[in-house]
């Protein structure tokens, strides 16, 4: 039996976000878009139908004050103790990492453009790939302290790059993006022309079909969500910091 999923587009405005995840998870999915005030069900409700939840990047910060992240934040603690799948990319891993009491922090520069990332250890999410792998980064925060118990499962030089604590999975890197969604979002940033135009330069057939062996992480959670026998955990998260 396949997975349904629901996809959190916490992306603000018109992006590629929906349309990567949908092509990746090659899934039946809802999307929301909490930007918009459009939210899943709450986990216990008659209407729940999902068997894992994906969040994606967004162009704000997971400590931002907005009402939509409070609210997520709270829809997702729920989501968690009911030990439902989660997978959380970019941003998404972020705003997991701080949900469940790991704190994010601006780095004070940009990782950008297509980079190795370091696998540590064995697990199901990274089944296939080599301790060496490429992937696109695009993000200006990191993940400073994973919440309690989370174990840090890959890392590069601007720090953790991948945790898991239970059934709830971040990713720093971008495995859903293809080429046009990385020149898009290059030329977009408020960087030095110079900046922008090497990365450009290094979007070249070779990165990208090298980035190609990330993508197996989505088969990964798809068959995780498919096997995975929810145990509900008991007790409380600790409150975000920053």
């Amino acid at each position: 039996m396949s997975a349904t999923f629901a996809v959190i587009d916490a992306s603000v405005g018109d992006t590629p976000a929906e349309s990567n995840l949908r092509r990746e998870l090659d899934a039946d999915v809802a999307v929301y878009k909490p930007s918009e005030g459009e939210f899943p069900p709450s986990v216990s409700a008659s209407g729940w139908r999902f068997d894992g939840v994906v969040i994606s990047g967004s162009q704000t910060s997971a400590y931002d004050d907005r009402d939509w992240i409070h609210e997520l934040t709270e829809w997702i603690r729920r989501v968690h103790l009911a030990d439902v799948p989660t997978l959380g990319i970019c941003w998404g891993h972020q705003f997991l990492a701080q949900a469940l009491g790991g704190r994010v922090v601006d780095m004070g520069e940009y990782e950008l453009g297509y980079e190795r990332v370091v696998r540590l250890g064995e697990d199901p999410l990274f089944e296939g790939l080599p301790e060496r792998f490429t992937s696109f980064e695009t993000h200006s925060d990191r993940v400073a302290e994973l919440p309690p118990g989370a174990a840090t499962l890959a890392r590069n030089g601007f720090g953790v790059q991948a945790f898991r604590l239970g059934s709830t999975y971040g990713v720093q890197f971008h495995p859903e993006y293809d080429r046009e969604t990385a020149v898009w979002v290059t030329e977009g940033k408020d960087l030095p022309d110079e900046r922008k135009r090497s990365v450009l330069e290094g979007i070249t057939d070779e990165s990208v079909e090298a980035a190609r062996t990330s993508k197996q992480i989505f088969g990964n959670f798809r068959r995780l969500a498919e096997r995975h026998q929810p145990v509900r955990r008991p007790g409380s998260i600790p409150p975000r910091t920053r």
